[in-house]
């Protein structure tokens, strides 16, 4: 049913009573991107007279739906709510307990995944309403320009009116955190703290927007859930990569302006992998919007004062196709940690196996092999960020590991990537393809998502029904697990973990 009105600094806007709780969605952050406003920056939305409803989610970026639809296990596919797709994507959702300035409860900026070419806001398992209801925060999720209209370099190409055609995608959430800053006490928000969390891709955005000198001082704690970006592309990749790109579409790097004209779908089309070699979409380090790489060689001094909560899921892998679940032997899990580590000898293989089995007692070989690829690539750049972070000793790390395990598909999907997504947003009973039923999920929900919540309301996510969470540091390096049963654990599996990354180098 229709709920409150808002007044915003581009108009009013009239929200839907939901759950208990206001949700104002398809709010516009920006101008629309299409036509001359396509590869620049965002610009502020025009004002709207009267009452706007802000009844809908609003339409998502532009991207290959081939990217997402049959790459995800089904059980996480269902979680897409199919929005249409417009080149006036720059939208974002807000879900607060009651509006009113004076209120001031923490805001969380939940930015997507699905890389930088796919995903939105609008997923089920991201509804903000429980986590809005349950905890008295503002929740908010944000739409922004993905693939090539979002994440196409085209500022060492296409002259003077492309200086800025850099981070495009980065620069639309920006835009949603300046709205943020200028809007959210209306809606019963602490423009002052805020926090910006996300996984896989949004955890890759968070990680860049620490070291985006525009966005300093719109966020105050981060959150980076699987999804590291220690470094960003270097210019010299990123414009092979856009000369590949116009190339594709029969232009010469002579003829930037061009893209203006071609309709938007032929634009997303050539992005797809069977047009050519891979093309590179995400943060480049451009020198201006991005001037060095995230976290190397050492965490962003610019967002130095910012808290960070970062961790990972067991088994990252097990949600990417054709991947190994069932049962192999010792043979197949040697050959396949040789994948993983090309140039090690076949000596130093068998001694990271063992380790790892010597850590694990009564582990399969499938989930030695498929907790060794999680580690050998998600893991090991978030355990880099977190390491980076400590040892710049200005704002404090903590860290976790997810190490429950989904009963989807008979169990063999076990600690998926995105797994603890309901149980963040405390949405396990909307997610049953993801997580499975029963009571026994909303004890973990809730420990997982009261966390959140307090490292958003204070910098640290210590609560009454989880034992004492002490910050990460080089030292001792404690890491939370979270299961049914939660445990601080100092430097769980570490060992091996580094053994095997100095064997198979991380790739960050």
């Amino acid at each position: 049913m229709p709920g409150v009105t808002v007044h915003t600094d581009c108009g009013k806007l009239r929200g839907l009573a939901q759950s208990g709780v206001q949700a104002f969605k398809g709010i516009p952050y920006g101008a629309s991107t299409a036509g001359a406003r396509r590869f620049m920056p965002p610009a502020r939305p025009q004002p709207w007279r009267g009452t706007r409803d802000a009844l809908v989610l609003g339409p998502r970026a532009p991207q290959l739906l081939s990217a997402f639809h049959g790459v995800v296990p089904p059980e996480v596919e269902v979680m897409d709510r199919n929005e249409p797709m417009s080149e006036d994507c720059l939208r974002l959702n807000v879900w607060t307990p009651s509006v009113g300035r004076g209120h001031k409860r923490p805001v969380m900026v939940w930015l997507h995944g699905g890389g930088y070419t796919s995903g939105s806001g609008g997923f089920i398992c991201y509804d903000g309403a429980r986590l809005a209801a349950r905890h008295d925060v503002v929740a908010i999720t944000v739409n922004h320009r993905l693939t090539a209209l979002g994440y196409l370099y085209l500022q060492g190409l296409g002259g003077e009116r492309y200086a800025h055609a850099s981070n495009l995608g980065n620069l639309d959430i920006i835009a949603a955190l300046e709205w943020v800053r200028d809007n959210i006490a209306a809606f019963g928000g602490d423009p002052d703290n805020v926090t910006i969390f996300g996984q896989s891709g949004g955890g890759g955005k968070v990680s860049s927007l620490m070291a985006m000198p525009a966005a300093k001082g719109l966020f105050h704690r981060a959150i980076v859930q699987s999804g590291a970006a220690v470094r960003g592309l270097t210019t010299e990749a990123a414009s092979r990569s856009a000369e590949m790109y116009l190339a594709r579409l029969d232009l010469k790097r002579t003829q930037v302006e061009h893209l203006e004209r071609i309709p938007v779908e032929q634009l997303i089309a050539v992005t797809a992998a069977s047009a050519g070699p891979p093309l590179s979409f995400g943060p480049v380090v451009d020198g201006s919007s991005l001037p060095v790489n995230p976290f190397d060689p050492v965490a962003p001094e610019l967002s130095a004062r910012v808290p960070l909560l970062i961790g990972t899921v067991e088994t990252e892998v097990t949600f990417f196709p054709h991947q190994i679940l069932d049962p192999i032997d010792s043979a197949s899990l040697h050959a396949h940690v040789k994948q993983l580590a090309p140039h090690a000898t076949d000596a130093q293989v068998d001694q990271v196996i063992a380790a790892y089995r010597a850590g694990r007692p009564g582990a399969s070989n499938t989930d030695l092999y498929l907790i060794m690829a999680s580690d050998a690539t998600f893991r090991a750049g978030v355990l880099t960020e977190a390491d980076r972070k400590a040892l710049e000793g200005t704002a404090p790390v903590y860290q976790y590991y997810f190490t429950w395990r989904s009963p989807v598909r008979e169990g063999k999907l076990r600690s998926f990537h995105t797994v603890e997504i309901p149980f963040v947003f405390d949405n396990v009973d909307a997610c049953p393809s993801m997580v499975g039923t029963g009571e026994d999920l909303h004890a973990l929900a809730h420990k997982v998502s009261s966390a959140w919540v307090a490292f958003a309301r204070t910098g640290n996510p210590s609560h009454s029904d989880l034992p004492d969470w002490a910050p990460f540091d080089t030292r001792r390096r404690a890491t939370m697990i979270l299961n049914d049963e939660c445990k601080l654990v100092d430097d769980p599996h570490g060992k091996e973990q580094r053994l095997l990354r100095s064997i198979a180098p991380a790739r960050a």
